[in-house]
């Protein structure tokens, strides 16, 4: 006789099972499961959540509002998914104790935007030969939510175990709060923006010089970028053939990412037939990390139109809403092979 799971487990299930189309996320839905269904919101409105011209006037980067340090990782995504969600075009942000020490509050019915911050863990081999103890077990299973993923090593001869547990970090957005103070706030990160401000062919000489580093070599030609994984060569059209200097290189970018996944590198799946969902997956990996690379390289993501991949991503989206983050997490290990990131400074919020 088969086991009847228990009233608890059988609430797990409905709380991780995927959301079909048309129905309602249930009140115990886990942080990722709501992200996710706003961005499927957004792309089935014929909107691509994740795309963001660059504009140094409004602030450029994602960074604090108070501090102003720049959030890093694969968070200026997850962060522009909720400057979609909103209609922000400031991308300040600051969490809930930090925006009521300075006599801020959010708007009534306002939602913050859960980003993931790194923690370090250790733990010595003897502790860690308990399997209660082991990251990843029973006793932690229940707090792997948004980005609370981890990666055990051992090095060799170490008696420590080591790895990182991803904390889901919840922020508001400078539009999402009231209060006395904020429109100084807000000028005050635009002028410090400014200052920081290049101009327009500074930051394109600059992505120029990044992205012809790359060393993978770029023909022009025809009218379809791709990259061909057999031959491990970028294929653009002619420069002229964009509306924009910005447009060429964020292309440029999309197609760099897919040729991290060379075997030679990253090995990514890149053999997907087009319409199959590995080829779907390879797209979303290389649309998320031409934006972290939009990102770094200030040139923004305004790619060619993909809205014929949206109804696929959606599809994926629906069938595991942690799909977005296993593949966040791909796009930004392929952002760093091409342009890595400065090391964060002391406080700077990242994410792996």
């Amino acid at each position: 006789m088969a086991a009847h799971p228990s009233s608890a487990a059988a609430a797990e299930s409905r709380r991780r099972r995927p959301v079909a189309a048309g129905e309602s996320l249930p009140q115990a839905a886990t942080p990722e499961q709501k992200l996710v269904a706003a961005v499927i919101e957004l792309m089935e409105a014929g909107t691509t959540p994740w795309r963001r011209p660059w504009d140094g006037r409004s602030g450029g980067h994602h960074v604090n509002l108070l501090s102003g340090r720049r959030y890093r990782g694969g968070n200026p995504v997850l962060l522009t998914f909720g400057m979609h969600r909103r209609g922000s075009a400031l991308p300040y942000w600051c969490g809930f104790a930090e925006a009521k020490a300075q006599g801020l509050v959010p708007r009534k019915g306002s939602k913050a935007v859960a980003i993931v911050r790194p923690q370090p863990q250790s733990r010595t081999a003897a502790a860690a030969a308990f399997p209660c103890e082991e990251p990843g077990s029973a006793q932690e299973a229940g707090n792997q939510g948004l980005g609370n993923q981890e990666l055990g090593s051992q090095g060799l001869g170490s008696s420590e175990r080591t790895w990182v547990r991803y904390k889901p970090l919840p922020l508001f957005n400078a539009a999402d709060l009231v209060g006395p103070g904020l429109e100084e706030l807000i000028e005050r990160r635009r002028f410090s923006a400014g200052l920081e401000r290049r101009s327009e062919p500074e930051r394109l000489a600059a992505a120029e010089a990044v992205l012809a580093a790359w060393p993978v070599p770029v023909s022009h030609g025809g009218e379809c970028a791709c990259y061909w994984p057999e031959l491990d060569r970028i294929q653009l059209p002619e420069r002229s053939a964009f509306n924009s200097a910005a447009a060429y290189y964020a292309t440029w970018a999309h197609e760099g990412i897919h040729s991290t996944g060379h075997p030679s590198r990253l090995a990514r799946d890149l053999g997907g037939l087009c319409g199959s969902a590995s080829y779907a997956r390879e797209e979303l990996v290389a649309e998320l990390g031409a934006v972290l690379l939009g990102d770094r390289l200030e040139i923004g993501s305004d790619s060619a139109n993909h809205a014929a991949y949206l109804s696929h991503w959606v599809e994926l989206l629906r069938e595991s809403p942690r799909l977005l983050f296993q593949v966040l997490g791909e796009a930004r290990r392929a952002a760093d092979l091409i342009c890595p990131e400065a090391v964060s400074p002391e406080g700077a919020v990242a994410s792996a």
